[in-house]
């Protein structure tokens, strides 16, 4: 009897085992097969902090792929590989869940190089009183971000006076590294001032898709202390931001950019922004890499129907809208206006053909042109925009449409050039940490 049971267990294992590694082939293949359309796609550059994976290390546990929120790794001919580059965005969960330590989370690529500012520990770049914390400095991470808005105001605070200013620090971004770096401030008996050229805080995390998950761990913050955080929505996370504000009175100033910063003789500094001039003794950049929204700088553009950005799609039923780009972020804006009832949708993109798009992206726009959601016009341009209506130029031909609003989803322009004026010096990154 214990020989046939013996039988048994082994063909139970060997069940398993065999159904194991079909299933496992199966998951190969799809990985393998969105690798190629990623590479087809020009897909395959990640635009920020991204995990390199040593194969000699790599036991293909997959547990990378699983962790990662973005679908972007999978496991290839028995080793994890990064199969969509573009829709990385640095969670880091993957370089947690690896058993073997066989990630790395690096900046810029062999092709794509990255400018990372120069920043010494105390987060302290080259021109003395002038920090960096968060994205700017290539910390994506929400935790870390957050951790280093908080250590670059620790040593704010321990900086010489000298001579009399507005204020003691100048905080430009409402991310978590600008809003850590503001408790932080309040804590200290810091005066500061907390700008943003947006009308939201959050940073980079508002501008995710609805319900995306936002990878983060716990959190420690001035005047809140510790927060345990895990895999939480994006919406959930926005609103703890906000419910952070208004308990600790946190105060921030919303639409306003930030110009140039201006170094005074005596150490201090001159920050310009649109709104005014304050002089500090410290500076904290706390932006995104998202810098500033790129404009079409045509006439009509300051008109309060033209915004950067989707927020709601709903809140654009039954108008006229146009949405000008041709990436991702323009695709899926056309995409999810053309899904509200009696809203006429216009796509208007400068160059003949969509490159650098996710696969489901075009195919779901083609769907909706199909049924006649949506007009694609291709080779076009904006020239002139008025209350009711909107000029483009389509290769000869000049055409005016009826607009209830302009959505452009054109990229953003980085600061690297202000902050080069600045003096503050910059490292290309090429795959390196």
């Amino acid at each position: 009897m214990s020989l046939s049971y013996a039988f048994i267990y082994i063909a139970v294992l060997l069940f398993i085992l065999v159904r194991h590694l079909r299933k496992r082939k199966r998951k190969e293949t799809v990985h393998a097969t969105e690798w190629k359309e990623a590479k087809a796609q020009g897909l395959t550059e990640p635009q920020s902090l991204h995990p390199v994976i040593d194969p000699v290390r790599c036991i293909g546990s997959g547990s990378c792929a699983v962790a990662c929120p973005e679908d972007a790794i999978g496991i290839i001919n028995g080793k994890a590989q990064l199969t969509n580059g573009a829709a990385c965005i640095g969670h880091g969960a993957c370089l947690a869940a690896c058993p073997v330590e066989a990630i790395k989370l690096v900046f810029g690529t062999e092709k794509r190089g990255m400018d990372i500012p120069n920043v010494q520990p105390n987060f302290e770049t080259n021109v003395p009183g002038i920090f960096i914390a968060g994205e700017l400095g290539g910390m994506g991470l929400i935790r870390k971000a957050a951790e280093q808005g908080r250590q670059a105001m620790d040593s704010i605070k321990a900086r010489k006076r000298s001579g009399n200013t507005d204020y003691d620090v100048v905080i430009v971004g409402s991310g978590p590294a600008g809003i850590s770096a503001g408790l932080s401030a309040i804590a200290h008996g810091l005066r500061y001032k907390l700008i943003e050229q947006e009308d939201s805080l959050g940073g980079t995390v508002y501008h995710y898709p609805r319900n995306k998950i936002a990878m983060t761990a716990p959190i420690k913050l001035a005047i809140v202390g510790s927060v345990k955080m895990g895999e939480i929505q994006k919406e959930t996370l926005l609103e703890f931001w906000h419910d952070v504000v208004r308990k600790t009175g946190l105060e921030l100033s919303f639409r306003e950019r930030m110009d140039n910063i201006e170094r005074q003789p005596n150490g201090n500094f001159v920050v310009h922004t649109s709104a005014g001039a304050y002089s500090a003794r410290s500076v904290l950049l706390a932006i995104g890499r998202r810098g500033s929204p790129r404009k079409l700088d045509v006439p009509g553009e300051e008109s309060s129907k033209v915004v950067y950005r989707l927020i709601d799609a709903e809140q654009y039923r039954g108008q006229h809208v146009i949405v000008v780009g041709g990436g991702d972020s323009a695709l899926e804006a056309a995409i999810a206006l053309s899904e509200q009832p009696q809203t006429e949708v216009t796509l208007s993109y400068r160059s003949n053909a969509f490159a650098r798009v996710k696969a489901k992206n075009r195919t779901r726009l083609e769907q909706q042109q199909e049924a006649g959601r949506l007009k694609v016009m291709l080779e076009s341009q904006i020239i002139k925009i008025e209350a009711a209506s909107v000029t483009l130029k389509q290769q000869d031909q000049v055409l005016e449409i009826r607009n209830d609003a302009l959505i452009v989803c054109a990229g953003g322009i980085l600061p690297t050039a202000l902050l080069q004026k600045i003096g503050i010096q910059f490292e290309t990154k090429f795959g390196t940490v």
